[in-house]
């Protein structure tokens, strides 16, 4: 809760989501055409797959920036002292990370229906969908998120290496139009990744069964979400807890004392 509290009294982190929501919305407002081969408004396929895409943004780009920011200020040194206090830690990051995309998620998809006619899940099964999909998605990436945060130089460059890969997959994943109208090696890549999977699931919530047709199988392949997005979540959690341990193993008074130097005279020299 101190953590969320954090956040709501944080208008830079809440504008930069509110701003996320804003371009989902303008692009969607713009698109009048169906997805090929059905008459499902390519609004609200985009909807669907910018749905997807936020939740992942925040888990993979948003907790690698606060951790390495924390740690920049000296939290995990702190940690180093606290029994439990790497999983602790972890625990109350993945926390934040997951009301703040929840939290924008819902925004998302209340602001298109009431905005742009967006498209929201149809009867308990669509619910049921969306809820599992998002929470499995978020335990695919937050871990991860965790687990690149652990590596990464400082803040400024944290957000410099963690974009350019994350746009990429934004275009290539079949979040923004049909992944069947990209080339199949771009299908065979994208589907290694957890995007993918989070946004093919969001769209069987979110879309008429109408709109299976233009999915590269033909169907919403559900086993297959689960299969993926699982996998990744016990990828993240066996690397994240490992990497912030010796992230905090490497801390030392001394180097928080130079990095706090360093950022003084870079404030003073600009």
């Amino acid at each position: 809760m101190i953590e969320v509290r954090h956040l709501l009294r944080n208008p830079k982190e809440l504008t930069g989501n509110l701003l996320n929501i804003v371009v989902a919305l303008t692009i969607a407002s713009y698109l009048s055409d169906d997805v090929p081969g059905t008459h499902v408004p390519m609004a609200h396929l985009t909807l669907s797959g910018f749905a997807a895409y936020l939740l992942f943004q925040i888990g993979l780009v948003s907790l690698p920036q606060i951790l390495v920011t924390e740690r920049e200020e000296g939290a995990l040194l702190r940690l180093r002292a606290t029994p439990g206090g790497i999983p602790a830690y972890l625990v109350a990051k993945s926390v934040l990370v997951v009301v703040m995309a929840l939290a924008t998620l819902v925004l998302l998809l209340g602001a298109g229906a009431l905005l742009v006619d967006g498209p929201l899940p149809h009867g308990a099964g669509g619910w049921l969908t969306l809820l599992w999909v998002s929470a499995l998605g978020l335990l695919a990436v937050v871990p991860l998120g965790a687990a690149i945060g652990a590596v990464l130089p400082n803040p400024r460059e944290a957000l410099a290496l963690i974009m350019l890969p994350t746009m990429a997959l934004l275009i290539t994943s079949g979040a923004m139009f049909p992944l069947s109208s990209l080339p199949l090696l771009v299908q065979k890549i994208a589907s290694v990744f957890p995007l993918r999977w989070m946004a093919q699931g969001l769209r069987s919530a979110l879309l008429p069964d109408a709109a299976r047709a233009a999915e590269p199988a033909g169907s919403w392949e559900l086993p297959t979400v689960a299969l993926v997005l699982t996998a990744w979540a016990v990828l993240g959690f066996l690397l994240a807890v490992p990497l912030l341990r010796r992230a905090a193993r490497r801390e030392s008074g001394s180097r928080l004392a130079q990095r706090h130097r360093r950022s003084s005279g870079d404030a003073r020299t600009a």
